[in-house]
């Protein structure tokens, strides 16, 4: 009876451990999965605000249309019909009334031109972070780089594992160095090889 509790105790403390073990994955996974989660969410509303963006500018841009130019083209023509019949005196009103608005269209047209190019000129996240860590003398923490963007950008919603996985990209892609020091991760951004002077490369050139 004793040898069969003491094997049923092992099993039991081995099942204890296994599942311990799947937990922790589990946990670390579902971790994992909710920064991605959280970093595609952030560059699907950039997609969502570029392609707002390009709508509206698709439309400032567009050509006035045929119906327009052709009703603005046959207006001169109006005056000589009204002057032979008195009674057809709309045309005139509804040729005029529809210049009317078109002139009051460009104006609308021209501010939402502007309003787009305002809305384009704003950077993206990836491109936040890279020009913070740019100017940063001594490595940061993706907790600190968070705070300083919450602060020069209040109109951005900046959140942590956002900005830490927006990090690992640009490490990944050689745009930024991760060290570690301890339990803490910090990150610099690469360094950029300047173009040698123009005497220099005449030097070489002459040797």
């Amino acid at each position: 009876m004793s040898e069969v509790k003491a094997h049923s105790t092992e099993l039991t403390s081995q099942y204890i451990a296994q599942v311990t073990g799947d937990l922790e994955r589990n946990t670390k996974e579902q971790e994992r999965i909710g920064q991605e989660i959280e970093a595609l969410q952030e560059q699907l509303r950039a997609l969502q605000q570029d392609h707002t963006v390009l709508v509206n500018m698709q439309q400032a841009l567009s050509p006035a249309s045929p119906a327009a130019e052709a009703v603005t083209a046959a207006a001169p023509s109006v005056p000589h019909q009204a002057s032979a019949e008195p009674k057809q005196s709309k045309p005139k009103k509804t040729a005029a009334a529809t210049a009317k608005k078109t002139a009051a269209k460009k104006p609308a047209a021209k501010a939402s031109s502007v309003k787009a190019s305002e809305t384009a000129a704003k950077p993206t996240l990836v491109e936040v972070i890279r020009g913070h860590l740019e100017q940063q003398s001594e490595p940061r923490s993706a907790a600190e780089i968070t705070t300083a963007l919450t602060q020069a950008h209040s109109d951005r919603s900046v959140k942590t594992t956002v900005v830490r996985t927006t990090l690992e990209g640009l490490v990944a892609k050689g745009h930024a160095h991760r060290t570690k020091q301890g339990s803490s991760v910090f990150y610099t951004a690469a360094a950029v090889s300047e173009p040698a002077p123009a005497e220099q490369q005449q030097e070489a050139a002459a040797g």
